[in-house]
């Protein structure tokens, strides 16, 4: 029975190393795993409205034809805002179908080719926002500096990175993944310059004192 035990510990080793090494195999896991929860309604996570600093945020806006770009979108109560706003350019990409299927079945007028069903890490766009809210903490943890890299070659010069990041422990595990402040400012700060990364004071009253605030503005080459 023993040896039995060691086996099984040394194949899930052995399997956690190879997905840690080609992290490509292992986003094509998690689509099926998020599109379960969706298929499940397993959405603890989904605030059922727009995440009120983003809201705030953006209501501060006038340029409309930003072109905004939000990573696991999921149910994108974002995205639906922003295009009730006005803003016309917001595209949506999340590895789940039925999490896409779902937000056009509530968002009929919102334009298809705007949402993808597809992998962030693959995407070749150029934009002038990325939207965080949510996506990173989703990450596997040992991904997040190719998200930092990734997220730099999506933006245009002078592009940013704004939304919200947990800043407590959460998870080692399974997702959702948290962090600190300290170790944010280390991930993001040779790709970007920091303009706030700070204790968010309008969080949603379910994620208070848990969530910073981020504004961050890609460096120039």
């Amino acid at each position: 029975m023993e040896a039995v035990k060691k086996q099984l510990i040394h194949n899930l080793t052995t399997i956690i190393h190879y997905y840690q090494l080609h992290p490509e195999r292992n986003m094509k896991l998690d689509q099926e795993f998020w599109n379960d929860k969706y298929l499940e309604n397993d959405i603890g996570w989904d605030l059922k409205s727009v995440s009120p600093p983003i809201k705030q945020y953006f209501d501060q806006v006038d340029n409309k034809d930003l072109k905004i770009l939000i990573p696991g979108g999921g149910s994108s109560h974002e995205a639906e805002y922003l295009f009730s706003q006005g803003f016309k350019n917001v595209t949506v990409i999340d590895l789940s179908p039925e999490a896409i299927k779902s937000f056009l079945n509530r968002v009929p007028s919102f334009p298809k080719e705007n949402t993808l069903v597809g992998n962030f890490f693959e995407l070749k766009d150029q934009f002038d926002v990325i939207v965080e809210q949510t996506f990173f903490c989703a990450l596997n943890k040992e991904l997040r500096p190719t998200y930092v890299e990734a997220t730099a070659n999506l933006l245009v010069p002078k592009g940013k990175i704004i939304g919200v990041m947990f800043k407590l422990s959460l998870n080692e595990d399974h997702p959702p993944f948290g962090g600190s402040v300290e170790e944010y400012k280390a991930l993001f700060s040779p790709n970007f310059t920091i303009d706030t990364m700070d204790n968010c004071y309008n969080s949603h009253p379910s994620r208070d004192q848990k969530e910073v605030w981020v504004n961050m503005l890609k460096k120039q080459d």
